[in-house]
């Protein structure tokens, strides 16, 4: 007799994955077919399609008839369609992807679900993350906390995420998205955890990072992030940011791109000013020993959590 799948096996977990995409239209169904093959499988799945790219939402319409499609008539960028739908989705849990990247690990939702139930207080689980021509993460029950996180591959509370204000909606999101969410969560004292029990595949080489495109952006992000949340005594810190991308992108030879970043600064941070939210002096220190954190086993992790005091919102 054949293997017989079992009725637990068939019952959805109680998240919702949301798919951001654009004009990649094999590479989001594929990521949608990856996703569906996950057991047990997402309770609901999102896609948010965006710049108006009607061709792509009706591929997806048309492969998959049973899952809700978001169409942006505008470019509202990757953080604006997880807006719209972490907004729209019906679960406490989100599930967050990129177009493509996907799941390695089939029962990645029902760990999902044990993590949010391991750990209550925490705000988001981040996925350990590889690329095309890096080694997959070794499978591990292990957690710390975090800085930061990758939008394309992140669960999180949906509360938490609509609570902190979601993402600042960038068409180019390279170097503020995450940081500046990760950072607003820390200022509400909340914890953010990163596992690397939780594995997604990034179909990519990351080659697109090196367009004059992504340069510009990049610079003038991190001058957002500085301006927006920083608090004064901070500011320095954000011009040395600035100053080590610039240095950087000129020793691995992407200087096409870097005026441009540099002379958007000023009315990049004029068009965002009513958004501007200082946190605390002691987010941008927790954010810092968050870096430096160790992975610890589950069990360990709940120990030491237990017997130190976490970070109280003011």
């Amino acid at each position: 007799m054949g293997d017989r799948v079992s009725p637990a096996a068939e019952i959805a977990a109680p998240v919702t994955a949301i798919v951001t995409a654009y004009q990649r239209i094999e590479q989001t169904l594929d990521t949608l077919r990856r996703i569906e093959a996950c057991r047990p499988r997402p309770d609901e799945i999102l896609v948010h399609v965006d710049g108006n790219e009607v061709v792509c939402a009706d591929a997806v319409r048309a492969a998959f008839a049973h899952l809700t499609v978001i169409v942006s008539e505008t470019s509202v960028g990757p953080g604006g369609g997880r807006n719209k739908l972490v907004a729209a989705a019906r679960n406490k849990l989100i599930a967050s992807f990129d177009d493509d990247s996907y799941p390695i690990d089939t029962d990645f939702f029902d760990r999902a679900r044990t993590l949010a139930e391991t750990f209550p207080d925490a705000a988001l689980f981040a996925a350990s993350i590889f690329h095309k021509n890096e080694a997959r993460p070794e499978d591990m029950k292990v957690a710390s906390h975090t800085a930061s996180f990758g939008a394309g591959g992140v669960v999180f509370r949906r509360s938490e995420f609509l609570a902190a204000g979601g993402f600042v909606p960038l068409v180019v999101a390279y170097g503020m998205e995450e940081e500046d969410l990760a950072l607003r969560l820390l200022n509400r004292g909340r914890t953010l955890l990163r596992s690397p029990w939780l594995r997604v595949f990034h179909d990519t080489d990351l080659s697109h990072h090196s367009s004059a495109r992504i340069t510009s952006g990049v610079i003038a992000n991190l001058a957002l992030l500085a301006w927006l949340r920083y608090p004064v005594s901070y500011w320095p810190y954000g011009v040395l940011q600035v100053a080590n991308r610039v240095v950087w992108c000129i020793r691995v030879g992407r200087r096409t791109g870097i005026l441009t970043g540099l002379a958007a600064i000023p009315p990049h941070l004029a068009r965002h000013r009513s958004l501007r939210n200082p946190v605390s002096k002691e987010a941008m220190r927790q954010r810092v020993l968050a870096r430096t954190a160790r992975l610890k086993p589950f069990s360990q992790y709940m120990t030491r959590r237990r017997s130190a005091p976490q970070v109280q919102q003011k």
